[in-house]
C-alpha cells in the first residue's frame, strides 16, 4: 500500500514537473530601438512645419490598447517617418527605419529601430553601439540631426550654434509571448528570475556575464514592472528591455522617449542657469559701463524665460489615462534623476532671484540716496535765496 502511495505521489510529481513550462527559449525576436534627443534651439515657432528632408510632416498618434482608456491624453508632436535603410548589422543585412519628431521646447526626439532574431539574451549586447559595414549608427544619426537642424533653422528661436552631446537611450523590445522549448508560454516574471544575470548584462552593456557581482545583478533590474502574465518592462540608466506584444510597444517608447527628452531639457536649462548665474555674479563684481538697471532687465528676462521653458516642458511630458504607463515614467524618472535635476534647476533660480531682489533693493537704494540728496540740495538753495532775499 506504501508503495503504491509512493508510486502515485511520485508520479503526481512527475506530472507536475512535465507541466512546468521551462524558461529556456529558444529564439527571441523583436527590434533594438535607439532614442535619440538633442537640444536645437531656445524654441520653436509655432507656425506648422508642411515638409522636412523631402518627407510629410504629420502628426503624432497611436494605438490605444485595450488597457488604457480612449481618452488616453498625451501631447502628440509633429513628425515625420523617413524611408528605411537596408545596411549590414553584426548578423547580416537589416532594416532600418527612423523617425523624426519635433518639439516647441526646442528639441527633437529621433527613434531608430533594427530588427534582430538571436538565441540568446547576450548576443544582444552587441546592439549597443551597433555599427555597420560603412560605419557606425551614432555617425549617421549625428550627420541626420545636424541636416534636421539647418533645414528647421528658419522655424528655431535662438537656435544653438552647434548641436551639443545627444541624449541617448537605447530599448530592446522581444515580441511575446516567450514560447519554452516544451511549447509552453512563459511567465516573463519566472523568466525574468531565471536570466537576471544574462538581463542585466545587456542593460549595463557588460560582455562577460560571470564578472557582473549579485548586487549589479539585482541592481540594474530592480525596475521591473509587469501588467499580464506575458509582458515586462526592465529599466536602467542606459538602456531598458520590453517584452510585450509588438502592438502595445509604441505607447511603452513614446513614455520613455519622453523621459529622455525630459532629461535632456533639464540638462540643457542647468546649463543656461549656469550661464545666467556666471553672468549675474561677473555683472555685479565687476563696475562696467552699462548700468544696473540693464542688468536687473536681464535677470528679469531670464527668470522669465525658464520659467516659460519649465511650463512648456511639464506641458508635453505629462499624460493622464494609463496607470501602468505613469509607473514606467516614475521608474524612469527615478532611473534618470529627473526630481534631482529639478531641483538642481530650482535652487538655481532661487539664487536668481535672490540676486534680483539683492539688485532691485540696490537700485532702489540708490534712487532713495538720490532723492534725499536732491532734498537737500532744494533745501539748502531755499536757505540761499531766504538769506539772499533777507539782505
Amino acid at each position: 500500500m506504501a508503495s503504491s502511495i509512493d508510486q502515485n505521489i511520485t508520479g503526481g510529481t512527475a506530472k507536475t514537473r512535465a507541466k512546468t513550462p521551462t524558461c529556456e527559449v529558444d529564439t527571441y525576436r523583436g527590434e533594438a530601438v535607439y532614442i535619440y534627443a538633442f537640444d536645437v534651439a531656445y524654441d520653436m515657432s509655432r507656425a506648422p512645419i508642411r515638409e522636412l528632408l523631402g518627407q510629410p510632416v504629420a502628426q503624432f498618434a497611436i494605438d490605444v490598447s485595450k488597457r488604457s482608456p480612449r481618452q488616453l491624453f498625451f501631447y502628440r508632436p509633429q513628425m515625420v517617418h523617413l524611408p528605411p535603410l537596408e545596411r549590414i548589422g553584426p548578423r547580416g543585412l537589416v532594416r532600418v527605419e527612423r523617425t523624426i519628431k519635433l518639439l516647441p521646447v526646442g528639441a527633437i526626439s529621433m527613434i531608430v529601430r533594427v530588427p534582430f532574431e538571436i538565441e540568446r539574451i547576450e548576443d544582444l549586447i552587441v546592439y549597443h553601439d551597433l555599427r555597420f559595414n560603412n560605419g557606425t549608427l551614432h555617425d549617421e544619426v549625428l550627420r541626420l540631426a545636424e541636416d534636421v537642424r539647418r533645414e528647421l533653422h528658419t522655424h528655431m528661436i535662438r537656435p544653438v550654434p552647434r548641436l551639443s552631446d545627444e541624449e541617448a537611450y537605447t530599448v530592446f523590445c522581444i515580441e511575446a509571448p516567450l514560447i519554452g522549448s516544451d511549447g509552453e508560454i512563459i511567465n516573463t516574471e519566472d523568466w525574468l528570475t531565471v536570466h537576471r544575470r544574462e538581463v542585466a548584462a545587456l542593460l549595463t552593456q557588460e560582455p562577460d556575464i560571470a564578472e557582473l557581482s549579485n548586487q549589479e545583478s539585482e541592481e540594474s533590474t530592480a525596475k521591473y514592472l509587469s501588467y499580464y502574465g506575458k509582458d515586462i518592462v526592465v529599466v536602467d540608466w542606459d538602456a531598458a528591455l520590453i517584452i510585450d506584444q509588438p502592438q502595445n510597444f509604441a505607447e511603452t517608447l513614446y513614455v520613455m522617449e519622453l523621459a529622455n527628452l525630459q532629461l535632456t531639457e533639464l540638462e540643457a536649462y542647468d546649463r543656461l542657469c549656469d550661464e545666467s548665474l556666471d553672468r549675474a555674479y561677473r555683472d555685479l563684481r565687476v563696475r562696467r559701463w552699462r548700468g544696473r538697471a540693464e542688468v536687473l532687465r536681464e535677470l528679469r528676462e531670464i527668470r522669465i524665460d525658464l520659467a516659460q521653458l519649465s511650463d512648456e516642458l511639464s506641458n508635453i511630458t505629462k499624460f493622464f489615462g494609463d496607470w501602468h504607463l505613469a509607473r514606467i515614467y516614475q521608474a524612469l524618472s527615478a532611473r534618470f534623476h529627473l526630481s534631482d535635476w529639478h531641483h538642481s534647476i530650482e535652487e538655481k533660480l532661487r539664487t536668481l532671484d535672490h540676486l534680483y531682489q539683492l539688485l532691485q533693493q540696490d537700485l532702489t537704494n540708490r534712487v532713495m540716496i538720490w532723492l534725499e540728496s536732491a532734498i537737500v540740495v532744494l533745501f539748502i538753495i531755499d536757505l540761499l535765496a531766504l538769506f539772499i532775499g533777507m539782505q
